[in-house]
């Protein structure tokens, strides 16, 4: 029989960064590979990509990638990945032509994307895997089942169950899904984050019941946010306008974008007569939507520059009703509230999702129980989210019957192993840390950088120059002390002081003890001068001796 192990790159106790593998004998396939955004004390970080150390050690064995669509939480690493790691990338037509668009841009040429049906049967190196249909905020959304002679290994990816979604690019095929169950499912993979919600997702999903009331009382413009990734969201409200005739100013590029591949995929049509291009744009019109799109914390940023009139297009006026269709998610609550904050400030009424009302499109207990009742896997596994969502998962097969010991919680990096359709280990582990993005590239992004980011911006930065000769190392110019976001010089003249007596002090000792090294020496003024300043001021910034040595 095959022998199976099932890990976790990311996705396990936290939100995003999701990527799962699955080995099959000496054969793996990867799937999902995404990015989660920074917590606030992690500064100057862009977002953060699962560890691919392991899969770069292994790539002879990496027959290819599924990516089930392309939101961010689980494409956007995988530039990073290819660059590593030239693996096949098998995805949906929607998701193809966009990954395609992302990898050139990210300056790589050398890559094969494989455009799949959303339910289909292919082959990967020796693994037989079949895909089925599943509906998701994205268009051409699917799940994964992995043939193996202990059963199926299946992975729904993001879903909800909607019996009312017509557009076919959007639907789920629960016919594919009970076949797959009836033909034995070793494992399943059902994620996790909305495992605590009580009922179905749908149709609680949909924003037109909310924003019906306000398009229809509102005599003034509309700003309305949506993430630009939520295609379903952004469909929804074009369908809006359409119904009632206004006109719409896409404010940003990436709506245009995704709304331009729809197209182009005959999936949906915005009549060309209601687009306002940025030529015609007038910000006095008031008979007029403005969609604004962005990713992440940046959507937040831009409707606070409107609020602020800082925007270079639009500008806020106390007559606009705001309506905020983009939920605040992990590591976008500080930039949500200024924004808020702001356009309160400026006398204006804001239109928030309510989260308690209106869901994201992901399934809540109902749809993971519905999974559950279709596969009738051997063993469940909990993915995507944090530890308490996978544990309200965990508890929900519990409570249809799964035993304890077919309940499977994993860490990132811990495995699973599977033999005779008997889970035999999860003692092995892969050791996993996460790697930092800052801008474009990511080798000096570490722990200590970090660190450092954190001490300048809560304790400051002392800068100490002196210069000796480099034959006598006597002190030939005075000792200068800068500072910045540690004390204010007029009120602290007395420490600068300080700190030149004990440069001056520190060299000379030295010089005189015959021990003078640059660098010994600089470390000897950074430790007394860091004591100083501790006990002078309560703080311990990042203190910089620099020793410069001129041939006179």
């Amino acid at each position: 029989m095959d022998q199976i192990r099932i890990c976790a790159l990311g996705g396990l106790d936290e939100n995003g960064k999701n990527m799962m593998m699955v080995e099959v004998n000496s054969e793996i396939i990867l799937i999902e590979a995404g990015i989660k955004f920074p917590e606030a004390d992690q500064l100057g970080i862009e977002f953060i990509i699962p560890d691919f150390t392991y899969l770069i050690e292994n790539k002879s064995k990496i027959k290819g990638i599924f990516i089930t669509h392309a939101h961010d939480d689980v494409s956007r690493a995988l530039p990073y990945l290819i660059k590593h790691i030239n693996v096949p990338i098998y995805t949906g037509a929607m998701s193809a032509n966009v990954l395609r668009d992302t990898l050139k841009k990210e300056g790589i040429s050398n890559f094969k994307i494989n455009k799949i049906k959303r339910t289909d049967k292919i082959k990967v190196g020796n693994i037989k895997v079949r895909t089925f249909a599943m509906s998701h905020a994205y268009p051409d959304n699917y799940g994964i089942a992995i043939q193996t002679s202990q059963g199926y290994i299946v992975y729904t990816g993001e879903f909800i169950v909607d019996y009312d979604m017509r557009a076919p690019e959007y639907s789920f095929d629960i016919n594919e899904l009970s076949e797959i169950g009836k033909e034995g499912v070793l494992c399943l993979l059902n994620e996790s984050v909305g495992a605590d919600k009580e009922g179905h997702t749908s149709p609680f999903h949909r924003i037109q019941p909310m924003l019906e009331p306000i398009f229809e009382s509102s005599q003034h413009r509309i700003l309305i946010s949506c993430y630009s990734q939520s295609i379903f969201r952004m469909r929804e409200i074009l369908d809006m306008a359409i119904r009632f005739k206004k006109k719409v100013y896409f404010h940003g590029d990436e709506a245009k974008y995704f709304l331009k591949h729809m197209e182009e995929l005959n999936y949906y049509k915005f009549p060309s007569e209601l687009i306002v291009h940025d030529r015609n744009f007038d910000d006095e019109n008031d008979d007029i939507i403005v969609l604004i799109s962005g990713r992440g914390k940046n959507l937040f940023r831009t409707l606070q520059k409107i609020a602020m009139h800082e925007d270079d297009k639009v500008h806020f006026r106390t007559s606009d009703t705001i309506v905020i269709a983009s939920p605040i998610v992990s590591g976008t609550e500080s930039e949500a509230n200024s924004m808020e904050n702001e356009v309160y400030k400026e006398g204006g009424k804001i239109y928030s999702l309510n989260s308690k009302k209106i869901y994201s499109m992901h399934p809540n207990s109902e749809d993971l129980k519905m999974m559950l009742y279709l596969f009738k896997p051997r063993y469940y596994l909990p993915v995507k989210g944090e530890f308490r969502h996978l544990i309200a998962n965990a508890n929900l097969a519990f409570k249809m019957g799964y035993r304890p010991d077919q309940i499977v919680i994993l860490d990132n990096g811990q495995i699973a192993s599977f033999e005779n359709r008997v889970l035999k280990s999860v003692a092995d582990h892969i050791e996993l840390e996460d790697t930092l993005i800052d801008g474009k590239e990511n080798w000096d992004v570490t722990g200590v950088v970090i660190k450092d980011r954190e001490v300048l911006s809560n304790e400051g930065v002392m800068v100490i120059g002196v210069s000796v000769d480099f034959k006598t190392k006597k002190i030939i110019g005075g000792v200068d002390v800068q500072t910045r976001g540690l004390i204010y010089l007029k009120d602290a003249e007395y420490i600068i002081k300080e700190v030149m007596k004990i440069t001056e002090e520190t060299i000379n000792e030295n010089v005189a003890n015959k021990c003078y090294e640059n660098i010994d020496t600089r470390i000897d003024v950074k430790e007394k001068v860091t004591k100083y300043l501790l006990k002078e001021t309560g703080k311990r910034p990042m203190v910089l001796p620099v020793i410069i040595e001129i041939n006179q």
